[in-house]
């Protein structure tokens, strides 16, 4: 049975696995759980299909807008 946790660890030991295999690879990551794209070098956050922000994950944590806002949420859930 996949848990929570275990999806969660697949999902960054593939993300990893990528980044070492060719670190010039430039990957285009969808992910509604913020924490699996936290170490990604740039961050897009979407809102009705437009770039609302961007940025790195501590960049846009320091804005404290809707990237923020979400972060907050999902901590909040878990």
């Amino acid at each position: 049975n996949l848990t929570f946790s275990n999806n969660l660890q697949i999902v960054q030991a593939t993300l990893e696995q990528a980044q070492t295999e060719d670190p010039s690879r430039t990957s285009l990551i969808i992910a509604h759980r913020l924490s699996t794209i936290r170490s990604c070098d740039l961050i897009y956050v979407l809102e009705m299909g437009r770039i609302v922000e961007s940025g790195t994950h501590t960049e846009l944590v320091q804005k404290g807008g809707i990237y923020y806002t979400m972060l907050n949420a999902q901590n909040n859930r878990h």
